[in-house]
């Protein structure tokens, strides 16, 4: 079995670029689900990640609110090493637990796993390839903004956080290039996914 990581910027395009592997035959890991599994109120990091973060980030119903703990610790680069200490343990094993599963029922498959900080957290080393899905930066900001209803300056301070993409293109084997229609972007997801079987046979 190949594992393979996808991973990009803010509003690159990485999940369109997850859904076309998955339709071409890879098995697809979402580690962003996977945090939000492990943040509901019977998984594995609720109890600490609201210890940790106080009452505050909890909705009436007793659900962490995403947003609201992601507020508290956009400006705490301590905080957010906390939470992940938290919460990427957990995600790290539930994405093991998928990939044996898969493997059990295609030996000779390629798991794909779509996740934001890849490289940042060093996790990219238990991959075979690294997938980067990248557009321009004025493109990452009307996609953000489009779709979280965000403001330019809210989508400008979260990228400021991010690595560059640049950086990441250092840590890459596979670059798509998502700036265009999607019908080119298929194109490229294509080229990759033959690659990639081409690794398998």
């Amino acid at each position: 079995m190949l594992r393979v990581g996808l991973t990009g910027g803010l509003a690159t395009g990485k999940s369109f670029v997850g859904e076309a592997l998955e339709k071409l035959g890879c098995h697809l890991v979402r580690a962003d689900e996977l945090g939000h599994q492990v943040l509901l109120p019977d998984g594995e990091a609720y109890e600490g990640v609201v210890r940790e973060f106080g009452a505050g980030i909890l909705e009436a119903d007793g659900t962490i609110s995403r947003h609201r703990l992601a507020a508290a610790v956009f400006n705490d680069p301590a905080g957010l090493e906390r939470l992940s200490r938290l919460v990427h343990p957990p995600v790290i094993r539930r994405e093991e637990e998928l990939v044996e599963q898969f493997f059990a029922r295609d030996p000779g498959g390629i798991v794909v796993t779509e996740a934001a900080i890849l490289i940042e957290t060093g996790h990219y080393r238990q991959y075979e390839r690294i997938v980067l899905a990248v557009c321009d930066r004025e493109q990452q900001i009307e996609r953000a903004m489009r779709r979280n209803g965000s403001s330019r300056q809210e989508v400008l301070a979260r990228l400021e956080r991010q690595m560059p993409l640049e950086e990441k293109r250092k840590f890459a084997d596979y670059v798509i290039d998502t700036s265009g229609s999607q019908a080119n972007t298929l194109e490229q997801v294509e080229q990759v996914y033959l690659a990639l079987r081409s690794i398998q046979s």
